[in-house]
Order: structure tokens, then C-alpha cells, then sequence
């Protein structure tokens, strides 16, 4: 499997992806975004791999998020509200595909997890960190909404009402041991101990039975339902169509 921007390796029935865009933080550009898609679409069929690992390659940090030197070299018609909201929908698809997909995913993160870097944490099924980690709802501080990828389905669940509201509307970060207290993370893990934490969690699951760890994370999906994701992400993708046409991305961009 010949990826451009992602490293994927299958070890046993654990496969491990990497996002392998190292010298910028692993941001998520064009090609990495429908790359991702991709991966997750094929996940869905994949009868042979029991879980998943997703981690950032590299030193510096799990996700950045969007990569915005390629979002300010957009052409004027790439901001035409067809293609925005096409996108955001790719952004969308990538967290609905990771949820839908039968592979439990554990989240190995370190350093920053911002924007699409949070969401795909957030969509995991386990998250380990680093005590670098560093987890910010950064859309808001670019200029679009503070509720983006599913952020406004996944974090209020996960943290709490306030404390996801407040991330959301102020794009603060949050740091690994304050992630640890508000249940965001389950473990914080220093040096190399991350990688290796990772590997004992998913030989644990592989441990369990097949059939049962599938149903097990549908289960858990149908509890997660109480509203619906695809409703929650319309109404985010709609948004940020809305704000990014409207020319605040531009703005934010510029301002960093």
C-alpha cells in the first residue's frame, strides 16, 4: 500500500499508521487529507487487522493540524463555497470512516495535537500521550468556527460540557497532565515509554476475541449516538463553509 504522506505498517494482526509528514508537524495537507480517506475507507472491509495504531512521525509533534503555508496558496476559485464545503467534507469523512471502521484505534500522541490533529485524537478509541502533548480546538484562532471534525460531537462527551466549551471558543491548550485529569487521555507516558505503551494496549485487545472486540466498538458507537455525527458535522462543515467563503480564514491565516 504506496502512500505519499502516511507510512503504514502491518505487523501480526496490529497494523500501525503514521502520519509521515514529519517536517511540519505531520500538518494535514491536500494529499495527506485523501490519503487518509482512503485508508479508512479500505479499513472498513479489512478482515485481517485487529487494531490500530495512529502516531505522528518525527520528534516534534503528533498533528499540527491544517497546513496553512498550502491553505494561503490557494488559487480565489478553491474558495468558492462548492469546493470549501467539498473539503469539509473530506475533513468530515476522515473522523466518520476512523469511527466506522472496526479496527479499534489507539492515539500514541506527542507534542501538539492541534486542530484535525486534535479531532483525530478525539475519534480515537484509546488515547496515550506523551508529557509533551499539547491538545488545542485551534480552528477559532484561524478564523473559522471553534467547532470543527466532529469537536462539537466528540470533546463535550469526553471533557465535559464547560471545559469542551471553553477550548472551543478560546482555542487555548490544554497540556497532558490537565488532559489527563479531564479523562481527554488515559495515560501519560515519558521518554520512550509512549510507543511501548501503545504496543501492551493493543496486544491486550488483540488478546480478546475477534467478533467481540468489533461488536464491543459498534456498541460503543451506538452509545456515542445519543445525537447523531453526521447531523453534528453538517451543521460544523456548513459553518465553516460559510466562514472560510466569507474570507475569515484568510484573515486568521495572516494574522499568525
Amino acid at each position: 500500500m504506496e502512500f505519499e504522506t502516511l507510512r503504514y505498517e502491518v505487523k501480526g494482526e496490529i497494523g500501525v499508521l503514521t502520519l509521515n509528514r514529519p517536517a511540519v508537524i505531520n500538518a494535514v495537507n491536500r494529499a495527506m487529507l485523501a490519503e487518509l480517506n482512503r485508508f479508512w475507507q479500505q479499513r472498513q472491509e479489512d478482515t485481517d487487522v485487529r487494531v490500530i495504531i495512529l502516531k505522528g512521525a518525527g520528534h516534534r509533534g503528533f498533528c499540527s493540524g491544517l497546513d496553512l503555508k498550502e491553505a494561503a496558496t490557494a488559487e480565489p476559485a478553491d474558495f468558492a463555497p462548492e469546493k470549501i464545503y467539498s473539503a469539509q467534507r473530506l475533513f468530515s469523512g476522515n473522523i466518520r470512516l476512523m469511527r466506522t471502521c472496526p479496527q479499534p484505534v489507539i492515539a500514541a500522541i506527542h507534542g501538539p495535537a492541534l486542530g484535525a490533529g486534535l479531532a483525530m485524537a478525539c475519534a480515537a478509541d484509546i488515547r496515550l500521550a506523551h508529557t509533551s502533548a499539547a491538545f488545542c480546538a485551534q480552528y477559532i484562532n484561524i478564523g473559522t468556527g471553534g467547532a470543527d471534525m466532529g469537536s462539537s460531537y466528540f470533546l463535550w462527551r469526553t471533557v465535559g460540557w464547560g471545559r469542551a466549551a471553553q477550548m472551543c471558543l478560546t482555542g487555548e491548550t490544554v497540556g497532558a497532565e490537565e488532559a489527563l485529569a479531564l479523562g481527554l487521555i488515559t495515560g501519560v507516558f515519558a521518554d520512550d515509554t509512549l510507543e511501548d505503551a501503545a504496543w501492551r494496549m493493543a496486544a491486550t485487545l488483540v488478546s480478546k476475541s475477534k467478533l467481540g472486540l468489533r461488536m464491543t466498538k459498534e456498541a460503543l458507537n451506538a452509545g456515542l449516538n445519543l445525537t447523531s455525527l453526521e447531523d453534528a458535522t453538517l451543521l460544523e462543515d456548513r459553518n465553516q463553509t460559510l466562514l472560510v467563503a466569507s474570507g475569515r480564514m484568510q484573515t486568521g491565516i495572516k494574522g499568525l
